[in-house]
């Protein structure tokens, strides 16, 4: 037994380990989810490399740090990182204020000094803060966060005809027996800190959204509400709808240098005075008004005065006129 043991060391004292550069070799091919399972099964194992992989992750601020929308006009700075301090350690966070008007911009950033506290931010993105729904996102996907998803027309909601009692934390409660809420307030106006009479709601499925829309029970503080997609209030311009069958025609635009109907005044429409003339060429044939004529002119011969009398039928009489031998008639004036 002494001897089997003896044996499996000296062969692995001869064998040579695989260097870095070999690694790497062996590395570059892998696909990404390969390097992700290779990587959590020996952080998982070992906790140097745990520890090596959290530092990793960690040094890059983009992924440590979080946009939080839908904040309330009186959210202070103070209060948004109160409310993001059970997930960890936070390294700064801050409340954007407009720069003129001093007030704030509904949106602020939480970053934490670690990744893992970040992610478990994530997992619970809906935040109930002064009686909003605030949602947040990493800041590196920009503004828009889960609310770029091509689904949310069928799961965001319009919510009119609230009374101004009704607060944001009100219509919350009322649409979560539908299903899970992402996001969601009562609209205030900026000055007054109001009601405006109005708010959103945004299911994360849209199956709950259809099934808040199907609800005949529509009434919140005292007032029957309406509820319907987010989408169908966009694009309206004031104008009539044409009758059915009824195939609008579009407006035929006006051709340059030309007068509009009804508008007998003034030059034409974008009519530019003065306008510039080609230059006449020379033409290779003879101008008739030009070429002399092979016989002589006559000056204008003059004709003596009649009087204007009628004949029996009541026609004007003619009167010969000789001129060189010549004669010709013309009538009587």
């Amino acid at each position: 037994m002494e001897d089997l043991k003896k044996r499996k060391l000296d062969e692995a004292g001869n064998c040579d380990f695989t260097s870095k550069e070999e690694l790497r070799f062996l590395i570059e091919p892998l696909a990404k989810p390969q390097l992700v399972d290779l990587l959590a099964k020996l952080g998982s194992q070992y906790p140097s490399i745990a520890e090596e992989i959290k530092s990793i992750a960690s040094a890059d601020p983009a992924h440590r740090k979080l946009f939080v929308r839908g904040l309330a006009w009186n959210t202070t700075s103070e209060t948004l990182r109160a409310a993001f301090e059970e997930h960890g350690e936070i390294e700064e966070g801050a409340v954007i204020y407009d720069k003129v008007t001093g007030k704030s911009r509904g949106y602020g950033f939480i970053t934490f000094k670690n990744m893992e506290s970040t992610q478990q931010a994530l997992r619970a993105s809906s935040k109930l803060i002064d009686g909003r729904l605030a949602v947040c996102n990493l800041a590196c996907e920009g503004l828009s966060g889960t609310s770029s998803a091509p689904d949310l027309s069928l799961r965001k909601l319009y919510i009119g005809s609230l009374s101004p009692e009704v607060t944001s934390e009100m219509l919350l409660n009322y649409f979560a027996r539908h299903g899970e809420i992402e996001e969601g307030s009562v609209a205030y106006d900026r000055d007054t800190n109001e009601s405006r009479g109005f708010g959103f709601v945004t299911y994360k499925t849209a199956e709950a959204a259809k099934k808040a829309i199907d609800d005949l029970e529509k009434a919140l503080g005292g007032r029957n509400i309406i509820v319907k997609y987010a989408d169908s209030n966009k694009g309206k311009t004031g104008q009539p709808p044409f009758p059915s069958g009824v195939v609008p025609m579009a407006a035929l635009p006006m051709s340059t240098g030309y007068m509009q109907p009804g508008k007998s005044s003034g030059p034409p429409i974008n009519y530019n005075y003065p306008q510039t003339v080609a230059p006449y060429s020379a033409s290779p044939y003879p101008n008739p008004h030009t070429v002399p004529s092979p016989y002589p002119t006559q000056g204008q011969i003059p004709y003596p005065p009649v009087s204007a009398k009628k004949d029996q039928h009541g026609f004007p009489p003619t009167q010969p006129v000789g001129t060189n031998n010549y004669p010709y008639y013309y009538p009587k004036q």
